[in-house]
């Protein structure tokens, strides 16, 4: 799957805040993301991550 930095992530699971749209802030083994509601930053293996992409929007 071709992510890209900037690039913001529709999930198909809602973060805890009930966002669930991330910013990708850095790409690679690790994702680091960053919620768009609450701006908490979380690192996730990449595997798990592209399990629940719902859509990928281009920034």
């Amino acid at each position: 799957m071709d992510v890209q930095v900037n690039d913001v992530l529709v999930m198909k699971k809602n973060h805890p805040c009930g966002e669930n749209r991330f910013l990708v802030l850095r790409t690679g083994m690790d994702f680091k993301l960053r919620c768009l509601k609450c701006g908490r930053e979380l690192m996730t293996p990449r595997s798990k991550i592209e399990r629940h992409i719902k859509k990928i929007e281009r920034g």
